[in-house]
């Protein structure tokens, strides 16, 4: 979730978010009103694609934001059947394609700003339950003035709690709420997906850490997902948790078969992979899965030692 102070600001945010899928060969769906559509389509036409070409090929999709809340809202509230039928149904048939799916919405804002906040906030959580069932990211934005009424700070940092991560959070949301990550996301058994996994990663530590233990963190995604379509030959997830002062990266892939920590010569091309995750996390393991296998690290902010 981001906090944006003019539409400019938005625009080069998210339209690097939504460019980033479909330079990827993902889907970008886009809920939002007509002049935001139209600022981002703009954005991404800037960079060579072309607009008819992507919605042809069903890459982007664009909804006006009020007029598909109004096929879910019942009574000011959202409809959770509702917004699985209209919603659930679209995004889950963007994900069947195998494709990354980024998600860029504003519903929950309008809701907000038209003095529906406990609508917003369960609005907020039917994303989080569609979530659990379909692997998509979603990035949701809010003015920057959202939060500023007294009455609704509360309100305000529940919302902030229902984000994996915040980018430029206001008062209402407390350092707590906007820093904690727990977020996954699945990658296709492709070439490009490591680097579509450190992107993933590096934004949803954007709030949280600084950028040396991005750097580490994005390091260790690389090496672990490049093993995991490289070696396993499968697609994989990657989850990133904190936990006080410590990020956990996870890589869940398809093979039972353990990486191994080889001792490359000065001249090998490859086989540094997992010693340069051992030297920068304070820990690391593999966990056996009934469907492949979890392997994980985790790294710690400055100051803080290895256990």
């Amino acid at each position: 979730m981001q906090f944006y102070a003019d539409d400019e600001e938005l625009v080069e945010s998210v339209g690097g978010y939504l460019i980033e899928a479909l330079q990827a060969g993902g889907v970008a769906l886009i809920v939002a009103t007509a002049s935001h559509r139209a600022a981002f389509e703009a954005r991404i036409a800037a960079t060579g694609m072309e607009i008819s070409s992507a919605r042809a090929a069903g890459a982007l999709v664009s909804l006006d934001a009020r007029q598909t809340m109004s096929r879910f809202m019942a009574a000011d509230r959202p409809d959770p059947q509702g917004f699985k039928a209209v919603v659930g149904d679209l995004v889950r048939r963007a994900t069947e394609t195998g494709r990354p799916v980024h998600v860029y919405g504003e519903m929950v804002d309008l809701l907000w700003h038209a003095g529906y906040v406990n609508a917003a906030i369960e609005l907020e959580r039917l994303w989080n339950d569609l979530g659990r069932e379909l692997p998509f990211s979603l990035f949701c934005a809010y003015r920057s003035e959202s939060g500023g009424a007294a009455e609704h700070l509360d309100a305000f940092g529940e919302i902030c709690r229902l984000h994996s991560a915040v980018v430029r959070p206001p008062p209402a949301c407390t350092t707590a709420s906007a820093a904690a990550v727990d977020a996954s996301r699945a990658f296709g058994a492709k070439l490009t997906s490591p680097k579509e996994a450190r992107r993933f990663v590096a934004r949803m530590l954007e709030a949280w850490a600084d950028e040396d233990l991005i750097a580490d963190a994005t390091l260790v995604v690389s090496e672990l997902a490049a093993n995991a379509v490289t070696h396993a030959g499968s697609g994989f997830t990657v989850a990133v948790r904190t936990t006080g002062d410590l990020v956990r990266i996870a890589v869940h892939d398809g093979s039972r078969l353990e990486p191994v920590d080889r001792a490359p010569t000065l001249v090998a091309s490859s086989g540094r992979g997992l010693g340069l995750v051992a030297a920068v996390a304070t820990r690391w393991g593999v966990d056996a899965a009934d469907d492949g296998k979890l392997v994980w690290a985790e790294l710690a902010r400055a100051g803080v030692s290895a256990r």
